[in-house]
């Protein structure tokens, strides 16, 4: 009976595991096509920059930011970047704020 409810509890932590990575896959993802829907028109695919004068996301002045100052950033807008208040979801503003992180790190 034990060794069942060894098996059991396995089963059940591998299960949440996959779940897991299954899930900040998709979230990843969603960033991904929500990013190249909305932003990379201005700052590139790869987030170095481009049109406008947008910054490159890898640049010290955008990796000091904090992840609320980017969060304020896309939510109310700055210079000619649109507000995107209303339109995005705050956990699509955090997955892309994530997204936004993880250019600059490449």
């Amino acid at each position: 009976m034990k060794l069942f409810s060894l098996r059991m509890g396995l089963v059940a932590l591998l299960v949440c595991a996959a779940i897991g990575v299954c899930s900040s896959s998709a979230v990843a993802q969603d960033a991904a096509a929500t990013y190249k829907a909305k932003c990379a028109m201005c700052h590139g695919p790869d987030g170095k920059g481009g049109k406008m004068g947008t910054r490159d996301f890898a640049s010290p002045d955008v990796q000091k930011e904090t992840d609320a100052q980017l969060t304020e950033i896309i939510t109310k807008g700055k210079g000619k970047m649109p507000s995107y208040d209303g339109k995005l979801k705050d956990t699509e503003i955090k997955d892309l704020v994530a997204y936004v992180r993880s250019l600059g790190k490449k």
